[in-house]
């Protein structure tokens, strides 16, 4: 990427934090499964292996994906695959509820991403990435269908930033 193009970039501000609790609970669990087996004399080369597999695996699992955002694009990453979605040309936005809620944005060319909007409530910057690309595809018209639903989140998440600046300025909510 080119310098002018990092300048304007946003990120999930609080990825490296999550990242770090990963992989201390991968340390760990890799140090206690050590532990364990070496005091009860029953570790091997393939014993010490295995631990060290489930203890990467445990970090894969917790590691959230990392979040980006910049002019007319956003990027998804997880350790087994990188997408990228232009939110300039979106045409389809898809809101799923429940226990494992994520937002689906998908573009022109096929290409989609699946995200926690409680990422975007957290990241001012990546949510403004995000709406200014989504005006662009209201304005070409390729978004037509489903604006609602980033309309809402966006509701939800200017009542959030309000709230916190209320509440730091001393005002009771």
């Amino acid at each position: 990427m080119r310098r002018s193009e990092l300048a304007g970039m946003a990120g999930d501000r609080h990825w490296r934090g999550s990242a770090r609790f990963a992989l201390g609970c991968a340390l760990l669990v890799c140090a206690m499964s050590f532990l364990i087996d070496w005091e009860a004399g029953t570790l091997t080369p393939p014993r010490a292996l295995l631990w060290g597999a489930l203890s990467i695996a445990v970090c894969v699992i917790l590691l959230p994906p990392r979040v980006r955002a910049g002019h007319g694009w956003l990027t998804v990453r997880t350790p087994c695959r990188r997408r990228v979605v232009r939110t300039d040309a979106l045409i389809a936005v898809r809101q799923y509820e429940g226990v494992s809620a994520h937002l689906v944005l998908q573009d022109i060319d096929g290409r989609y991403v699946e995200l926690d909007p409680r990422t975007l409530e957290a990241n001012p910057l990546l949510w403004h990435e995000l709406e200014r690309g989504v005006h662009r595809s209201l304005e070409r018209g390729t978004l037509r269908h489903s604006a609602d639903i980033l309309e809402q989140l966006g509701h939800r998440i200017d009542d959030e930033n309000l709230r916190a600046v209320l509440k730091a300025s001393g005002f009771t909510v």
